[in-house]
């Protein structure tokens, strides 16, 4: 599979699709490394009550929006999907605590 063209050189709706499509099998990929590291958390938390961690959730909002701030993106934007991202990994990772301890 070519490498989809960069923004600034799409000519037309083909091209943006095209480079839509491959930035999301990327963030599928990401995602997979990301919901790893919700695997090794379950496994590692003795606690199920510590897999909502409001503290940490709070952090990494505070990060995604001060990076996008950084990169010239609206935080609030980031901050908003994000913290789905967050609470759908939150979500994950009880559903694998609780099938690690059932011996699943």
């Amino acid at each position: 599979m070519t490498a989809a063209k960069s923004p600034d050189d799409c000519q037309t709706m083909t091209d943006v699709r095209a480079g839509v499509d491959q930035v999301d099998r990327e963030l599928v990929a990401l995602l997979v490394r990301r919901f790893g590291y919700m695997d090794a958390a379950a496994r590692i938390k003795s606690d199920r009550g510590a897999v909502r961690d409001e503290a940490r959730k709070a952090q990494v909002l505070d990060n995604v929006a001060s990076e996008a701030e950084a990169v010239g993106l609206e935080p609030a934007r980031l901050r908003a999907v994000w913290n789905e991202l967050v609470e759908q990994s939150i979500a994950y990772e009880a559903v694998r605590w609780d099938r690690i301890r059932a011996g699943d």
